[in-house]
């Protein structure tokens, strides 16, 4: 019995598989809901060397001036008072300076900082009408081969704002559509596996510029690609993220009919 079908047999016996993709589908959004979700995101300034004003929503009064020297970025509140040191978000810490609804913190993406505004009362948050997903189906759940490379490989992701970042990638997974065999490469991520990847529904029935997975770290020589839990980024959500694009090793000439759908005209 071929590969994609045996797979697809096995994992039916498991009564509780829809459910746990149902909730897991539930956490995600409840997760871009939040307070802290990327519905939230409602600017993003570029600074440049020297005093910055930034883009607020709408209603919003300006918050002070960024003062940039030298890559650090320092606050000076409107109102007076102490300047604020702003750790930026590649610190794993940012510094949020919060006013009522808004807020804002430092991101870096390559050679570029910026200030990122989150708006708890979001246009984008408050006219949110769901995410939208394929029909659950257990064949795109793959016990795929985990072949690793030793040393890992270096490779150069591209974002949407044209920065790139070098990433590790500490093998590929390999698994089998139809006969035919796809290969995709992650980067590591929270000590887990993360894949970028893109297929011949995007642009279609899922977001054009592509899809992110997650996979727990190999065993045995395996990694269980589940697409059932394919989503997508940021981007296709908010025009202030900054997603990282697949690598061209990751577009894959297949038709993925599992995970998330295009949201609205994205």
């Amino acid at each position: 019995m071929p590969v994609f079908i045996l797979l697809s047999v096995l994992f039916a016996m498991n009564p509780d598989y829809r459910q746990s993709i149902e909730q897991w589908r539930a956490r995600q959004e409840a997760s871009l809901k939040s307070d802290t979700g990327w519905l939230t995101v409602a600017g993003l300034s570029w600074l440049k060397e020297g005093r910055n004003e930034i883009e607020m929503p709408p209603g919003a009064p300006k918050p002070g001036v960024f003062e940039m020297k030298g890559g650090k970025v320092t606050f000076l509140p409107a109102e007076g008072g102490a300047p604020v040191a702003m750790q930026p978000d590649s610190s794993g810490s940012p510094t949020i300076i919060t006013r009522g609804p808004v807020s804002f913190f430092v991101i870096q993406r390559g050679k570029r900082t910026g200030i990122r505004v989150k708006d708890k009362n979001n246009k984008l948050r408050r006219e949110f009408t769901g995410k939208k997903w394929f029909p659950i189906r257990e064949a795109y759940r793959f016990e795929a081969k985990w072949v690793a490379y030793n040393p890992p490989k270096t490779i150069s992701i591209l974002n949407v704002v044209g920065e790139s970042n070098e990433d590790k990638v500490p093998g590929y997974a390999s698994f089998t559509i139809a006969g035919k065999e796809y290969r995709l490469e992650p980067i590591v991520d929270d000590k887990q596996l993360f894949f970028i990847f893109k297929d011949l529904t995007s642009a279609r029935e899922t977001y054009g510029a592509g899809r992110f997975l997650y996979a727990d770290p190999p065993k045995g020589g395996k990694v269980l690609l589940d697409f059932n839990k394919a989503y997508n980024p940021p981007c296709a959500f908010t025009p202030y993220a900054t997603c990282p694009l697949p690598p061209p090793q990751n577009r894959i000439d297949v038709r993925i009919e599992a995970g998330e759908l295009r949201y609205g005209n994205h």
